[in-house]
Formats: structure tokens, C-alpha cells, sequence
């Protein structure tokens, strides 16, 4: 069943806000976030006839966006690097206005992660989907999804208090 643009509207005031939380975690900039979201809603307007209902808005939309994630990365020619600037050793600062980069400690913190456990974290954490439906995205048992959002947490915390930042 195809959407209808008042079922696409609903889809854009309910994930909207989520969408950009993961996009910009995955990317770090604010402004490449927002285009991200943005295409990834041009995407799933495009393809809205192959909509399924029942199988997950929330699911379906990630998905789309974690492709538009790697045709920005892709397209960039920049390595996943989330430190400094592509091209740049990690030590050195980055050329960015401060409000544009990676200047949270949230986001140095998810910096450290390798890669499995930032990502199914963030499909799970900041993405809102559910442990099976980022295995299914994933490919991996949920049993794996389980132990990487517990690990990510734990690394996470660590990281946190390392850098000074009190549990509330």
C-alpha cells in the first residue's frame, strides 16, 4: 500500500526528529545532518509505493538513511574518521567553525567506539528502533545486538567520566 501524502506528513513530524538525532551522530555536522534527513525523506517519497505497512516506519526510514550515510561518505571521498577533518591526523584541530564539527563530549565519546558497537548503538539509542529490528538491519542475531548496546553503553560511560562528565 502506498503512502499518501498525509501518511508521509505523519512520517515526517514522527521520525523527523529522531532521523536527524542519528544522522547527525553518524556524521557530526548539523548541516550535512539536515541534508541527510532531507534526502532520505526525498528517497522514501520517491519509493513510497513499495511502503509496507505493519513492517516499520521507523525501521524502513533508517534504513534509507544509513544509505544516504554511506553516499555522503561516499561522495565526500572522506574516511569515517570523526576526529578532525578527513585527510587530517586526529591530533591536529580542525579547521571547522567550532559549532559545525565534533565538539560535544557525547560525540568524542562515541569517536572511540569501533565502529559495530557505535552503529548498532546508535540504530537502537538515538535511532529508536528496537534490538530486532536492528538485527534484522544489521544482520546479525539479537543476541549480538544485545551485547554491543551493552558494551557501547558501558565504553560510553567510561569515556564520559574519563572526560569529567558527572552521572546524574
Amino acid at each position: 500500500m502506498a503512502l499518501d501524502v498525509a501518511d508521509f506528513n505523519r512520517l515526517v513530524e514522527e521520525h523527523g526528529p529522531a532521523l536527524y538525532r542519528l544522522a547527525y551522530r553518524l556524521i557530526g555536522d548539523r548541516h550535512e545532518a539536515e541534508d541527510i534527513v532531507q534526502e532520505t525523506f526525498r528517497s522514501a517519497w520517491k519509493s513510497r509505493e513499495r511502503f509496507q505497512q505493519g513492517l516499520g516506519e521507523r525501521a524502513w526510514l533508517v534504513a534509507i538513511l544509513r544509505r544516504r550515510t554511506a553516499d555522503y561518505w561516499r561522495r565526500s571521498g572522506a574516511q569515517k574518521k570523526r576526529t578532525g577533518s578527513a585527510g587530517l591526523p586526529p591530533d591536529l584541530p580542525s579547521p571547522e567553525p567550532p559549532d559545525q564539527g565534533y565538539i560535544d563530549p557525547i560525540q568524542r565519546a562515541l569517536d572511540q567506539l569501533p565502529e559495530e558497537l557505535r552503529e548498532t548503538f546508535l540504530l537502537v539509542v538515538v535511532g529508536e528502533l528496537t534490538h530486532q529490528q536492528a538485527a534484522e538491519m544489521l544482520g546479525v542475531p539479537i543476541g549480538t545486538v544485545l551485547s554491543r548496546v551493552s558494551r557501547a553503553r558501558v565504553r560510553l560511560r567510561e569515556a564520559l567520566l574519563a572526560a569529567g562528565i558527572q552521572e546524574k
